[in-house]
């Protein structure tokens, strides 16, 4: 994922050098076309623009410089070319210069805050979705991110799996809503599966846990609004001898199985209860039982992958994107995803995006 995106930035990198650039070939561009059209077109009125636009992206004291170079420039037009309006100008450029220093004070200020707050965010990543390693004995294991605000890099989606005693046991969910509640909810709840995942014997007492967080974290940070912050979540387990998974299902998207080159959607057999609803609706839950058989690869992933839109507002076909890809290891998968979500939705998503790539390796491997 991160190699196929190095020629686009470095793109971008030269086009940033370039647009750093234009306050300095403005200034060329004006201060040529007023040398070289005859006096009364008074391109040299346009000198002011040079600082001003300098204060979009230069610091305070190249743009001071700039607005200096302009009004000497401004003083050698009015030599060669007498009459031309010299001081009124000359004023413009100096209020000009001392508004646009001032601009760039002010926005740099702000965007050092702006970097502050993604350290926030970075740190609030790795509280949520910490570092895992991709494979847990015979379990091969690679997840996804991808936060529907381009300045954020986090919301409400969520994951975490963990290797305990009683085999791999994955978590993926999604907190209705976005923003920092959202982010909070989704920690409360990873946090408490991080605990509960090594300590409690069946799933059906994880999810009590997860639930009981959730109810917890929303009394503590009640939502803005009428409507109640819930989180669908999955919850997978992987026995170490493999052969099998079982699956609790909390109103989540149903994971993809694809088995020699067979797909299949693991529908629960009766839907378990949304987390913060359990105590509305009842707290029930099913488990279910599923074949994994080694080289079987297992795709769980958040509504955003599914309900991504493409211009027309057509949704992106998972099922059957699934069906058209090669047999390929979950790093190779999820960075085909990833490519392939951006380029069908034009790198617009209006949902954040989380999913895990599951496989059980074969025993030559």
């Amino acid at each position: 994922m991160i190699e196929s995106e190095r020629p686009r930035l470095r793109r971008r990198r030269g086009r940033g050098s370039l647009v750093r650039l234009s306050p300095v070939i403005l200034t060329v561009v004006i201060a040529s076309l007023a040398y070289a059209t005859p006096p009364e077109m008074a391109f040299s009125r346009l000198l002011p623009a040079a600082p001003a636009l300098a204060a979009a992206m230069w610091p305070v004291l190249p743009t001071v410089l700039l607005g200096t170079v302009c009004l000497f420039l401004m003083i050698g037009l009015s030599i060669v070319f007498p009459g031309l309006g010299t001081w009124w100008t000359a004023a413009g450029i100096i209020a000009v210069t001392v508004a646009a220093a001032y601009g760039s004070h002010v926005r740099l200020q702000r965007e050092r805050t702006l970097f502050q707050v993604r350290l926030v965010a970075d740190a609030a990543q790795q509280v949520v979705l910490s570092p895992m390693p991709r494979r847990f004995g015979s379990v091969e294991i690679e997840s996804l991110y991808l936060a529907a605000a381009a300045e954020a890099r986090i919301g409400g989606d969520f994951y975490e799996v963990v290797d305990t005693r009683f085999g791999v046991r994955l978590l993926i969910g999604d907190v209705r809503g976005k923003g920092l509640p959202a982010v909070g909810a989704a920690a409360a709840i990873v946090n408490s599966f991080r605990e509960a995942a090594y300590g409690e014997a069946d799933m059906v007492s994880i999810a009590r846990r997860l639930d009981a967080s959730s109810v917890r974290y929303n009394a503590a940070f009640p939502p803005e609004g009428p409507m109640e912050r819930f989180a669908t979540a999955l919850l997978v387990e992987i026995p170490h001898d493999g052969g099998r998974i079982e699956i609790l299902n909390c109103g989540h998207p149903p994971p993809l199985l694809r088995n020699r080159g067979e797909l299949r959607a693991l529908e629960p057999t009766t839907p378990s209860p949304l987390l913060n609803l359990a105590e509305l609706i009842g707290d029930h839950y099913t488990i279910d039982t599923f074949d994994f058989a080694p080289g079987d690869l297992l795709l769980l992933y958040t509504d955003g992958i599914a309900e991504a839109r493409a211009r027309d507002g057509g949704f992106f076909p998972l099922a059957a994107w699934m069906r058209r890809q090669p047999p390929t290891p979950p790093h190779e998968l999820l960075a085909a995803l990833h490519r392939d979500l951006l380029r069908y939705s034009k790198g617009r998503l209006d949902d954040d995006i989380a999913a895990l790539a599951v496989r059980l390796r074969e025993p030559s491997e």
